[in-house]
């Protein structure tokens, strides 16, 4: 932990010394002139920052206090060995159905037989603007951009580091055809150099119709941010996405609310959803302890895959914590949970991965 906190606190006094002059490609670009313009129009962008559907609570506050004392106690944060993987080929991988390739934390590839759908790839093999600050976990740095097919649509859920990575972004850049983001994170693809002409910015309940797929955006509880100084200056946002007759939900980052009702009410019922699972330090933009199995519920999912963890250590609790805890949750609601290997494939309608394979 105190090799985590004085990285941390190393990367700060480096990030408050070169912030003001820009010095760091990796922090992107908020929206300015034109496209800041447009954001001000819109009825969930107020008082100069993107609003919640619901207001942050005070509890919250104090929760997150009491966490973080609590959690100095709570061991190991990190797997003691590296976590198992399979490795597949990914350019040949053939997909009948829709065929969904999980690389550790929120890094997905959806595959079918129109298309290849890339969702918040970070393959940097760390979290944050400084290399080596948040390193990922042994045994899942295996899979990178080069391992990628082309990608006919890249989703982003949000700007946050460890979903959108800068390093990983530039050397997609040329097999990308169509970026799909939340309004706003299009400023820091065109500031990485990508062509605007490629880049649909969608706001909550706005979709996309693209060859194999539509994609909608959907409400999320979350924030954003790659500077210190500056908030919620882009969207963040869930998605549905519709490839045939099958719909998947992506919740990318978020906490547990009553749109999670709302989305499986108007999009549902899914036959996939991949929901959050860990790095819980913060209740009302993340979902907690158990929260995705009542999440699953609420959306209508015929099954759920956890996402946000494996990955990184972004919260002090046990590194497995969040699977244990989503699978008794899940068998008391009567949710099926599929948690495949980092790189193994699954398709949907095939029986749930189900194997334990973090249990060290």
């Amino acid at each position: 932990m105190r090799d985590i906190y004085f990285r941390l606190a190393l990367a700060a006094l480096l990030l408050t010394a070169v912030v003001g002059c820009g010095v760091i490609k990796s922090m992107g670009n908020n929206p300015d002139g034109a496209a800041l313009a447009r954001l001000d129009t819109l009825p969930n962008y107020k008082d100069s920052g993107f609003q919640n559907l619901v207001k942050r609570p005070d509890s919250t506050v104090k929760h997150n206090r009491l966490f973080s004392i609590l959690s100095n106690r709570r061991q190991p944060i990190r797997p003691c060995y590296k976590l198992p993987w399979v490795k597949t080929n990914l350019k040949t991988l053939a997909a009948s159905a829709p065929t969904v390739v999980w690389f550790g934390h929120s890094s997905l590839l959806i595959k079918t037989i129109d298309c290849n759908i890339l969702i918040d790839p970070v393959f940097s093999n760390h979290a944050g603007p400084v290399p080596g600050v948040m390193r990922a976990f042994g045994g899942t740095k295996h899979y990178h951009a080069k391992d990628m097919p082309p990608i006919d649509v890249l989703i982003i859920s949000h700007d946050h580091y460890d979903h959108l990575d800068y390093r990983t972004f530039k050397k997609l850049r040329a097999s990308i055809k169509m970026a799909v983001v939340p309004m706003g994170v299009g400023s820091h693809l065109i500031y990485w150099g990508f062509d605007p002409g490629k880049i649909i910015e969608l706001n909550w309940n706005q979709s996309v119709t693209l060859p194999g797929v539509i994609v909608t955006a959907t409400p999320a509880q979350h924030h954003s941010n790659r500077k210190f100084t500056q908030h919620d200056k882009t969207l963040w946002a869930s998605y549905v996405i519709q490839l045939g007759s099958y719909r998947l939900f992506y919740g990318g980052d978020g906490g547990y609310g009553t749109h999670f009702e709302q989305i499986g009410r108007r999009y549902g019922p899914f036959d996939l959803a991949l929901l959050e699972c860990g790095q819980y330090n913060q209740p009302y933009v993340h979902l907690g302890l158990g929260q995705p199995a009542q999440a699953a519920v609420d959306l209508r999912a015929r099954l759920l895959q956890p996402i946000h963890w494996a990955k990184f250590p972004e919260a002090n609790h046990p590194w497995d914590e969040p699977i244990e805890t989503l699978l008794q949750a899940a068998q008391k609601l009567g949710v099926q949970v599929n948690v495949p290997r980092i790189g193994e494939p699954y398709t949907l309608g095939d029986p749930p991965r189900q194997v334990i394979w973090w249990d060290f």
